[in-house]
Parts: C-alpha cells; structure tokens; sequence
C-alpha cells in the first residue's frame, strides 16, 4: 500500500494499524496525519511504547497519557479512582483521536488496559471508547520486554483490545531508506526467515576484517557504531572524544513545565542533558528538520563550536555534496503537549556523540554508515533493527554477528504474511470505492471530531435535541481533496464542476476573507505545478511578473495581457494556475 492510500484510509476514520519494513515511512505518515488533525483543531493523543519513540512524535508515553503507569491492570476501585482526579482521565475524555507508535514493544495486556481505562473513562463500551484508535509499528522490530513478576508476555495483536479494535491493515511496501539493492534483499530474506548462503557471504564481506580496499566498498565517512548494551556505547564515546585535541564546549539543557514530565522528555530524548563537543568530535543529529537540511541520523563532524556561539558540523561527503555539507545546528525543543497546551518542554542542540550509539536508541534513524557489533544479540529482532539502520552495503562494518541476530519471531513471520492479506484486502476496498464515497466518508468523520467542521455539535435546539453538526461548505469540500493531493481532473470529477472552477476556488482558499472558514497555504498546492510543463511554467512566470508590474497596484495580473505575452500554446486554465501558485492573490 501507498503512503497516499494509508492517508486517505487515515482520514476516513477507521481504527488503523500503520507497518511495513523499517525505511518505508511509516512514522512519517503519521506525522502528516497528526499535520491534519492539528490543522482542523482535532484533539488528539499523541503518544508511543517508549519515550525515545514518543520524542520523534513530539508526545509522551502511553503509560503516563492513559494513567495505566507500570501498572499490568487496573481494578474497579482503581478504575474509579482514575476518572475521578486524574489529569490522564481529562486527556482521555476530550481526546477524539489516540496514536501510539512503536507498538511492537507494548505488551498484549497493557493494550487491554488501555482498552478499559478507555471504556471506562468516556463511558462508552465502544473499543477503546470511540475513540478512533492508529497503531503504528513493525513486528519483526523489538518485541516487549518482561521484567521480573509480570504475566507471560505477547505482542499487541494477541489481545482482545486487538480483535476487539477492527484496525484496517496498512502495510507500507515502498522502502525510503535503503537505496542499495545488495542491501534491501538481505533485509528482506531476514524478514522472510530464511538468510540465503549468498546474502550470509555478503554480510561476511563486510566485516572490519575483510579486505575493504577497492573503491566499490570503501565508505567515506567514520562509521558509527552500534552496541547492543549501554556500557559499551558510553566507553566508546568518552575514550574517542578524549583523543580530540581541542577545548571542550559544554551546553546545557533548559527546561520548564511540570517536573516528572520534564524528566521524562530528558530520558527518553537522545540530545544529552550535558552536551559536550569539540572541534573534531564526532556528531550525530537526533531530530528531523528538512529545512535546516538534515534529519534524525545525520551524521557529520563539529567544525566550530564555542561558548554562546551554535555549532556547526560538516556531514558525510554525498554524490552532490562531495565536500559534505556545513551545517548550523540551532537550539531546538522537545515538548509534552495536550490540546495545544504545552505541559513541558526542554531545549537542547539536536546533536550526540556519535562514535557509539545502543541499538534500542537507533530504532527510527536513518544513517549513511555504521559499525555493528551483533556478537551478543540477545533477543529476536535485534539484527534486524541494526542492519536495517544503513542506507547501503558499502556503509556497514560489522564487528561480530551471532546466528541470533539474523532470527525473527517465528509467530511474527506467519502472522505477517495475515496482516500482508489483510493490507491487500483494505486496498482493493479503497480501490474499487467511489472517490466521492471516500471524500464524504472523511467529510463526515472531520465534522464529527473537528470543532471547526462541527459548529453546531455540542448545542442543543429549540426542541432540546443536540444539532447536527453543520455540512461541509463547497470550499471545504475542495480543501479536503487538496490536502489528499488529487489532480485538477480528480477533483473536476469528484466535485462534478470544472477544472476552472476547482482553480477559482483555490484562489478563494488561498486568499482567506469573508465567507471562507478554510485556508490554505501555497505549499499545499504546490503539488499542482507538475500539471504545467516547466518550459510553459517559465514563460508564464516572467509574463506574470512584467504584467504586474506595468500594471503598478495591488490588483491581481489581468489575465489578457499575460495570454498576449506567452501566446496560444498556453492555456487559459494554465494561466490562472499558475497565478495563483506564484502566490499572485488578492488578501483579506
């Protein structure tokens, strides 16, 4: 399945289970969904299995959303006592939508938990309380963790809340973080339980032993390194940070909010509390900003740090960056919010020492090279985690690999072939349904959770009866098919009006003002560019500006003069098109 089609699916308001191979995008789908939600006002839980996962989401844990804690499972009495005074029971009343991530590593009983805390609290025997549930993870990744006196443990989809939920299966095939070949395969073969000779003799070409001497599989960048046990990585990095030979600059963490969940947010961010750096060091960054041009995983090389000054790192050389990258990496936040509030926050450079790093703490990066040391993989699902962390072949070093590192759970390799059928089936269903169907079903599950879409919900009328919530208006309607980024065509076709109307509104939606409750930006259409040649786009960009500026005011470029200029090869939809993506709108 697509990230699209696992979009539109999102959007409808089933109950959803997101997964796929690591790489294949299945935090960032989320990431647009939640875009969405926050867009049009939906409260939400965002929240993960662990703290480190819950920080790439910018949420908190589920244990500390839900008021379940460590606790295996609540009582009536407990029960009670949670509704009744808990901060948790106001999330969970208010909520109309609850993500968790990472779900691998939740245990099966703590998702019936959830399950009832859920009922209980919203008084609502609906699974999980109405609330609309999305799950997110991979089973072949790490699998919970029993600590001593708890019951025997399991992954989520052997609780009732499972089989109760009805989650839509989507499995996201594309991979986005593997760019080799070589690599991609052996990840696969782990995934499908069986590691052929030949994908075992390339993992063995790789060893910090073998002969890496051609120019095919020499790497370019210090790898890092990845241990499976914490007391590893901490020697690492201290002794090789040690051999630097330049001044230490230290940086702080700042925080506010309330004190247990700004411990929290400490423990589970990667950012150290204590930052220290030199010139020469070692650096890795540990969130994603696509703006400043780097991502959770970026790996790079301090070239200047220094009391009250921003460090700056130069990245691993690249096919379009031979010299690497030099990068200013600025003070960033990590926060615990609820319905828009902000309940803590740290503020931290988005930077770690990067010769060392545990695997746990690597699940959801993307890095160019590391070096492995899987000699003691200790649990199934480890190697895989590891392997699949590197974008190529030629970047990984492996130390040590044990037979366990290339073992997946046998139960998650059959019931992952289950859950394959069942993405398939959502997908021929999604298929096969009519667009408008589609765009009315995600109408109406908007108007239901969204205050802005539901003006009239929660009141009562003349009659005592609660109002409907009011229907979506024309331009409403055109914003939901942007935001799914359907062509002009599609959305003529599924609005049943022309392409020059769908444009005209877009210009309405672009410039706000009376009548319109719905905006857009013009980021969201600039998807739509693709729909004019790019030699028609430059030709229609000079024209449009030489016509505004003779025309010397604020009113839009006239459409006549702009057609005289670029001549008869170029449409009339094509020229209000682009007006509007070069931002040429009237405001207010």
């Amino acid at each position: 399945m697509t990230q699209r089609d696992a979009l539109n699916i999102l959007k409808t308001g089933k109950n959803v289970f997101i997964t796929g191979p690591a790489g294949s995008g299945k935090t960032f789908v989320v990431n647009q969904y939640i875009a969405y939600l926050k867009e049009h006002g939906v409260p939400m839980g965002i929240t993960a299995s662990t703290g480190v996962a819950a920080t790439h989401l910018g949420g908190m844990t589920i244990h500390s959303w839900s008021g379940m804690g460590i606790q295996n499972n609540l009582d009536a009495d407990e029960l009670a006592a949670l509704a009744d005074k808990s901060t948790a029971a106001k999330r969970i009343r208010e909520a109309q939508v609850l993500i968790v991530d990472e779900i691998s590593m939740l245990h099966h009983f703590r998702l019936d938990t959830l399950n009832a805390i859920t009922k209980y609290i919203r008084k609502n025997e609906e699974p999980f309380g109405g609330l609309q549930v999305i799950l997110c993870g991979d089973f072949f990744q790490l699998p919970p963790v029993s600590r001593y006196g708890e019951p025997e443990t399991h992954f989520v989809y052997r609780s009732e809340a499972w089989r109760d939920g009805n989650f839509a299966v989507c499995y996201l095939e594309e991979n986005f973080r593997q760019t080799d070949d070589s690599m991609l395969s052996i990840l696969n073969e782990i995934r499908g339980g069986e590691v052929s000779d030949e994908a075992r003799e390339q993992l063995k070409s790789r060893y910090k032993n073998a002969d890496k001497n051609s120019a095919e599989t020499a790497i370019e960048i210090e790898p890092t390194r990845l241990f499976t046990h914490n007391i590893n990585v901490d020697a690492v990095n201290q002794t090789e940070l040690a051999k630097v030979n330049s001044p230490v600059s230290t940086y702080e963490m700042r925080s506010k909010g309330k004190k247990h969940l700004v411990e929290a947010l400490k423990k589970s961010c990667l950012a150290p509390e204590t930052l220290q750096i030199k010139k020469g060091a070692r650096v890795m960054c540990v969130k994603n900003n696509f703006e400043k041009g780097y991502v959770n995983g970026t790996l790079g090389v301090v070239i200047s740090c220094g009391f009250g000054v921003d460090p700056v790192i130069r990245t691993a050389p690249a096919p379009d960056h031979p010299q690497g990258r030099v990068l200013t990496i600025e003070l960033t936040q990590w926060k615990v919010e609820d319905d828009g509030r902000v309940l803590a926050e740290i503020e931290q450079y988005p930077l770690r020492l990067a010769w060392a790093i545990t695997v746990h703490k690597s699940q959801g990066m993307s890095l160019d090279a590391i070096e492995v040391d899987l000699s003691k993989a200790f649990e199934p699902g480890m190697g895989y985690v590891a392997l699949s962390r590197v974008r190529t072949l030629a970047g990984l070093s492996i130390l040590g690999l044990n037979e366990n590192a290339l073992q997946v759970h046998p139960e998650v390799l059959e019931y992952d072939r289950h859950l394959r059928e069942l993405s398939q089936k959502a997908d021929r269903v999604l298929q096969s349904a009519d667009e408008k169907d589609i765009v009315q079903a995600q109408a109406e599950f908007l108007a239901k959770v969204a205050p802005m879409h539901a003006m009239g919900e929660g009141k009562k009328g003349k009659n005592g009866k609660m109002l409907k919530p009011a229907k979506l208006s024309t331009f409403e309607k055109t914003a939901i098919l942007v935001r799914a980024q359907k062509s002009l065509t599609e959305m003529a076709k599924e609005r049943e009006i022309t392409a020059e109307t769908i444009i005209s509104q877009l210009e309405r939606l672009i410039e706000g003002g009376q009548g319109i409750e719905e905006t857009l930006s013009l980021d969201d259409i600039m998807y739509l560019k693709k729909e004019i040649s790019p030699s028609h786009f430059i030709k229609l960009e000079k024209a449009l500006e030489e016509v505004s500026i003779a025309q010397n005011d604020d009113t839009l470029p006239l459409l006549g003069p702009v057609k005289t200029k670029v001549g008869v090869n170029i449409s009339w939809k094509e020229i209000r098109l682009a007006r509007v993506l070069l931002g040429y709108v009237r405001k207010g």
